[in-house]
């Protein structure tokens, strides 16, 4: 066996599930992996795999699965830890992930939104964790910065100028300056990461995964990552609906929240084109671009934004649209 392999073995032996049957579950697009395993007398839980060699840490995600828990929301449970080799054992929360509801049946698609942004609702209430980093200025820069880091240089062959740079790091850092910090932002709130627990009540119906890189930031941020999904289409028609009920619930200002909503879209779209384009060209995961034509979309409704409308006409003149020309001349910039 190979070193990890024993790492594994010897975790699941102490945790008493070295008996269980083991089938790969699914990847994402980080370093992690996860595993089902299947024990005669236990059931079913989930092995996730997060190798510190590769950059990985479940500390945070276990430190976001307790907050969760105490906020009355659903995380898996953590039923045993290894921090220093990357393992944990989770409660299965089964397949019924958002995305594969909704496909099978459209009918679904309402209450089951409703129900993710009831949840917002009730976790922008919860106390924050004191020693949780803020989503402040300067990452929201570094995180737009990937569009001039990956995806412009591969979409049109050649380096980002210094001139452009400035220009997009101007605009960027004075659109984003200044948002509150007062709500965990999950980061990661959309129909691959939600899965239905239709056996539970209220927000516990909503089955939480992927939010370990949870930051202090505004409580519009999950709320666009939600309906502003790279991976699923979402009607205008039921994002309208959705926005409104987290307005009549919170009983924020519809006016101020919605900036703060287009605002934050654009950054969260600028920043996934640019993680797409790096998965490619770096990681050798092509399979991400499929998505930008739909991420594109999000962003161009959000740069209708007035507050934008600088941004709005420089991407105009400086990016190029993810064309299947364009996808396949990022393909092509793979090592």
């Amino acid at each position: 066996m190979t070193d990890r392999s024993q790492l594994i073995a010897h975790f699941l032996k102490d945790a008493g599930w070295d008996k269980a049957k083991r089938a790969n579950l699914a990847g994402d697009a980080s370093n992690r992996s996860y595993d089902r395993l299947q024990d005669a007398t236990r059931g079913a839980a989930v092995l996730m795999i997060a190798p510190p060699e590769k950059g990985e840490d479940i500390r945070p995600f276990v430190k976001m699965t307790h907050w969760l828990l105490d906020a009355g929301a659903s995380a898996p449970r953590i039923l045993a830890s290894d921090p220093d080799a990357g393992l944990l054992l989770l409660e299965d929360f089964g397949d019924d992930l958002y995305a594969r509801l909704c496909a099978k049946d459209a009918a679904l698609e309402t209450p089951l939104y409703t129900a993710a942004v009831d949840v917002l609702v009730q976790l922008a209430k919860a106390p924050a964790p004191t020693d949780i980093a803020p989503y402040d200025a300067a990452t929201y820069l570094r995180e737009a910065q990937l569009l001039t880091d990956w995806y412009l240089p591969a979409a049109t062959g050649q380096d980002t100028s210094p001139e452009l740079i400035s220009e997009f790091n101007g605009m960027i850092t004075k659109a984003c300056a200044e948002f509150e910090q007062s709500t965990v932002a999950l980061r990661d709130y959309h129909s691959e990461n939600l899965l239905w627990l239709a056996d539970r009540d209220g927000i516990k119906r909503v089955g939480q995964l992927d939010y370990q890189d949870a930051l202090l930031g505004h409580p519009a941020y999950d709320l666009v990552s939600l309906l502003e999904d790279a991976r699923r289409d979402t009607s205008p028609a039921l994002q309208t609906a959705m926005f409104d009920h987290y307005v009549a619930q919170s009983g924020v200002d519809p006016v101020t929240f919605r900036s703060a909503y287009n605002v934050l879209g654009m950054q969260r779209n600028i920043k996934i084109i640019g993680i797409f384009a790096r998965l490619c060209v770096r990681d050798g995961k092509p399979t991400y671009l499929k998505h930008m034509p739909r991420v594109w979309a999000h962003l161009q409704r959000d740069l209708t934004d007035p507050a934008l409308k600088p941004l709005q006409a420089w991407a105009a003149r400086h990016v190029p649209e993810p064309t299947p020309e364009i996808q396949a001349r990022i393909a092509g910039s793979q090592p």
